[in-house]
């Protein structure tokens, strides 16, 4: 049962960097907003679900955390795109979200 989960877990936050960029690029259609939307929640729910199975590890809810933190930077980086708002400081702060939430889920750091 966990190894399913942690596949689901780690195999959607592949989609969701794929759906967010394509987001990005087409950001005047919808429809990859809604399927990003839909991976965020995968991911939470997957990502909860292991937590309450492990029993709630301090390294993991941190990365939980930062991951609900990292959803709503991505938002807001589509937000700011579909306004043609400059966002090179949210960017950079996306991009190390993202490096430190990988590094903590596979327990490099």
């Amino acid at each position: 049962m966990f190894d399913v989960l942690i596949h689901t877990h780690s195999g959607m936050w592949g989609v969701m960097v794929i759906l967010f960029i394509l987001s990005i690029i087409l950001f005047r259609q919808s429809i990859w907003r809604m399927l990003l939307r839909l991976a965020y929640l995968v991911m939470i729910v997957t990502g909860i679900w292991m937590l309450i199975l492990q029993h709630f590890p301090g390294a993991f809810v941190l990365k939980g955390i930062l991951a609900l933190i990292l959803v709503g930077m991505m938002e807001m980086a589509l937000a700011r795109r579909r306004k043609e708002q400059p966002s090179v400081l949210l960017w950079v702060l996306l991009a190390v979200d993202l490096i430190v939430i990988l590094l903590l889920g596979y327990k490099i750091i």
